[in-house]
């Protein structure tokens, strides 16, 4: 389904092992680990500073958090640790930012779930995804993949599984990294496009999701490519299609899922970095900054598009506009597959 394009969108690219996804990304050259700030612009920071990561380990969330906490760590000379607060679909973590202090040490790894979704999906939340929060950078756009497990979903085109998604109501069961993820919002839009019915299974985390995908616990998953294309290119698992509007740069042999008969399907991860609200507008700029020039750099932009992850670095305020634009258009999918998690 179409929907707000990110700012200075361009193509995808491929991916590799998740392994080998965060080893690589971590490798950054060592012109980014040469504090070039640092204390010469003002005290902050002056000692290190946490990213949350509201998911387990190994998910795309956390690769990204990883490689812009290393770049960050670089420009300002102070350790960025990523912590990962997993649970309920990322609300704990996320909460968790929030209500920490506004003071430039406890920054957010946000992503489309977290943001746009589950404001819609959850009933109680005790914060605001656009309120409670400075944005600060759209970092990266990543686009889904459907991947299937060959032998339990003997299909190898988007319109098979369509048939035998119709054929067997709720008999296929997909996986996500939770009530609210990308993949599970991913599903629904699917769902809601094609007509079918799926069964869903949460999980904590795209890692174990991705886990009992490879084992045949499940049957399929729409999720992003640095978890999704390790296991296609073992032969592990069957991609049949790209959630994006254009094929991968690095993977042209899997077609999209629009140009397969599922006419204007769009359903694309992002990823952004915010700070809790009323942080001070020096430390956010300050942060906007350096985000953009790692995320523009021959040694992180290029890293990002090999795992299938597009760099968008752009000012503060297209960000809050871009959670916006997406809270309204996601929030319609919710309401129209009736979502809802106590």
């Amino acid at each position: 389904m179409p929907g707000p394009k990110p700012p200075h969108s361009a193509a995808f690219a491929g991916t590799l092992s998740r392994r080998a996804a965060i080893g690589g990304l971590l490798a950054v050259p060592a012109a980014l680990s040469m504090p070039r700030l640092a204390r010469a612009q003002g005290a902050w920071p002056d000692r290190p500073v946490r990213i949350i990561v509201p998911f387990t380990p190994g998910g795309s969330t956390d690769i990204i958090a990883r490689a812009l906490a290393t770049a960050l760590q670089g420009e300002f000379g102070q350790p960025f640790v990523v912590e990962n607060r997993g649970g309920a679909g990322g609300t704990i973590g996320t909460e968790v930012a929030a209500h920490a202090p506004a003071d430039g040490y406890t920054l957010l790894l946000g992503h489309i779930g977290t943001l746009a979704v589950n404001p819609s999906l959850y009933r109680n939340l005790n914060f605001d995804t656009v309120d409670s929060f400075a944005p600060i950078v759209l970092a990266a756009v990543v686009p889904n993949i459907m991947v299937v497990h060959p032998q339990k979903v003997p299909v190898k085109t988007i319109s098979e599984l369509i048939a035998l998604a119709k054929q067997k109501p709720r008999a296929l069961s997909y996986g996500s990294g939770g009530n609210g993820s990308a993949a599970h919002i991913a599903m629904a839009a699917f769902n809601l496009a094609t007509g079918t019915v799926m069964e869903h299974v949460p999980y904590r985390g795209t890692g174990p999701m991705m886990n009992d995908l490879i084992g045949g616990t499940i049957d399929l998953t729409l999720t992003g490519g640095p978890p999704a294309l390790p296991p296609v290119r073992s032969g592990m698992l069957r991609a049949l299609g790209v959630s994006s509007p254009h094929r991968l740069v690095t993977a042209p042999e899997i077609p999209t899922i629009a140009e397969q008969g599922v006419a204007g399907f769009d359903a694309t991860q992002w990823y952004g970095l915010l700070a809790p609200a009323r942080t001070p507008r020096p430390i956010v700029d300050k942060l906007n900054d350096a985000c953009g020039r790692a995320l523009r750099s021959e040694a992180l932009r290029p890293r990002l598009e090999s795992e299938g992850a597009e760099a968008t670095p752009g000012t503060p305020e297209e960000f809050r506009d871009f959670i916006i634009a997406e809270r309204k258009r996601w929030g319609e999918v919710v309401r129209q597959a009736d979502l809802r998690v106590e």
